[in-house]
């Protein structure tokens, strides 16, 4: 059995006295200090990630946005270079292989960014799909380090390191860049609930834009960040994890996000008759948010019972919220006990704890 790879990073993590976990196939921070003070860092000052355990996979070519209308649920033709897209990658059952980010460089040139767990699924079917149009696949993945400044302090601590003038960075936009003299592309994008960047670098460039930012936000409350709570800031922040919230089995539609699935653009994909078909119907059970004022919090796989003890759903993800100061959890419920403020119940380890029916997202920022 391999070892687990190492970021570029590594010997600064260490260095920073992080706890490691092997995931995906990497050995990363899961933590520095305490998860509740790098949670509360990022909702109040910033933090810092390692993320470049994510996977890259560059189509470029004349079909370019062709290809990737077939291969992807999004509309690829309709993004303007420099700009970004949510969107996911489904099977011809509508099932959901991954959520990716789609960066379009320029007139033929896209990056798609998959999560780490899936990247080599995701490589190997954009390879296939991508084959029949004039268009060429390349995985890049170790081509770049990937470093995200997250917090409502990341402008103040970035812009003194850069050229780019921050302000005219939109909301899912990517562009070249310099970072403390180094060539990135820099990306306005997230998965914690608050504004920030992420920064694709050469792994050679990673260690000197990690310190850079690491000084220029000391003033700012950056702390190094780890895995454990960016699991936390995206469950408040209403944002799926694959395996939790999204799966194979599962649609886009069934996690409230068939707002992804372009069913009018013009070109065929992979699963539109099958995604065609589910929005024409909703689906028996959907995504709901839970809180509880009980100090025990509901997790993944626990049962979600109606107010009579009859199980209706099961929980997808849950934590205490650092930020509000109660358990919270998402879950699939049967629809009709999915309205907010509907009672429900969870079964915590033999124990029925109350709960209540949400709105999602639990925490937005500021604007």
């Amino acid at each position: 059995m391999s070892s687990p790879r190492q970021t570029p990073l590594h010997a600064v993590h260490e260095s920073l006295g992080a706890t490691f976990t092997e995931f995906a196939g990497w050995q990363m921070p899961v933590r520095y200090s305490s998860d509740t003070a790098e949670h509360n860092a990022v909702r109040t000052g910033a933090g810092l990630f390692d993320l470049t355990h994510m996977g890259e996979i560059l189509i470029s070519g004349p079909q370019a946005a062709e290809a990737l209308d077939y291969a992807l649920v999004a509309n690829a033709s309709a993004i303007t270079p420099g700009r970004a897209r949510y969107t996911m990658i489904c099977n011809e059952a509508g099932g959901v292989l991954d959520d990716l980010i789609v960066y379009r460089l320029a007139d033929q040139e896209f990056l798609v960014v998959a999560n780490a767990a899936n990247a080599a699924v995701v490589s190997a079917e954009l390879a296939e799909r991508v084959s029949g149009f004039d268009a060429a696949h390349s995985d890049v993945s170790d081509d770049y380090a990937l470093i995200a400044v997250q917090g409502p302090n990341a402008v103040a601590i970035l812009a003194p390191l850069t050229d780019t003038d921050l302000s005219s960075v939109k909301y899912y936009a990517g562009y070249p860049s310099t970072v403390a003299g180094k060539d990135v592309l820099l990306a306005r994008t997230g998965y914690t609930g608050e504004d920030g960047f992420e920064l694709f670098t050469s792994p050679g460039d990673a260690e000197a834009v990690w310190q850079a930012l690491t000084t220029a936000g000391a003033e700012h409350g950056l702390q190094p960040a780890g895995l454990s709570c960016r699991d936390t800031l995206r469950l408040e922040a209403g944002m799926p994890l694959y395996g939790n919230e999204l799966s194979a089995e599962l649609t886009p539609f069934h996690a409230n996000l068939g707002r992804v699935v372009k069913l009018d653009k013009d070109a065929d994909f992979v699963g539109k008759s099958a995604l065609a078909a589910v929005a024409e119907k909703p689906t028996e059970r959907t995504l709901v948010g839970l809180t509880t004022d009980q100090r025990r919090a509901p997790r993944h796989g626990y049962r979600v019972l109606d107010a009579d003890g009859a199980e209706i759903g099961e929980v997808t993800s849950g934590a205490p919220s650092p930020t509000l100061g109660h358990p919270i959890g998402m879950a699939y419920v049967d629809r009709e006990h999915s309205k907010p403020g509907t009672a429900l119940q969870v079964d915590i380890r033999g124990r029925n704890v109350a709960v209540q029916v949400v709105e999602l997202p639990f925490y937005r920022r500021n604007a």
